[in-house]
């Protein structure tokens, strides 16, 4: 099959294209950057401690509203499962009397509606997900937040 000068020419082109560019890349002194950095020797780095959880029970100020309180209690070894929630043993509502443990709030008895429902919703049973034990750690990065309060704004009806 006879083809044209044209898709000859064309076909050419983009094969000068592409080895230009190859040759360019080969062209002495023009190195591509060390992804990874200077080569090491593999070698054994010391762990830093574990740092301590605050077990007080006591109950912290929340840093923002709406900030799903911290677990000021250690949480080692409780299983969290599918089948299995053994912070609802103690906070659950109707076990609370006996506990003594605050309830969870009434926004995870209900769905994403809105609609109230007879258990924790199947959306909130992961309690970890949002609440987390406290750990006595410096903060990995510094923190300039202000409160509104700090700020000059006076809560509304103050005046």
């Amino acid at each position: 099959m006879m083809r044209s000068p044209g898709s000859w020419l064309g076909a050419l082109l983009a094969i000068l294209f592409v080895a230009t560019g190859a040759i360019a890349q080969m062209a002495p002194g023009e190195r591509a950057p060390e992804l990874s950095g200077p080569p090491q020797e593999m070698g054994e780095t010391e762990a830093k401690p574990i740092p301590k959880w605050v077990v007080d029970d006591a109950r912290k100020e929340r840093a923002y509203p709406d900030q799903p309180p911290i677990i000021p209690h250690s949480i080692e070894g409780y299983q969290l499962s599918v089948n299995t929630n053994r912070c609802l043993s103690c906070h659950k509502r109707e076990l609370t009397q006996e506990s003594g443990a605050p309830m969870i709030s009434v926004t995870h008895y209900m769905t994403r509606e809105g609609q109230m429902l007879a258990d924790v919703s199947p959306r909130r049973y992961f309690c970890t997900a949002c609440h987390v034990p406290q750990a006595d750690v410096r903060p990995l990065v510094g923190n300039t937040f202000r409160d509104m309060s700090e700020m000059g704004v006076k809560q509304a009806g103050s005046e």
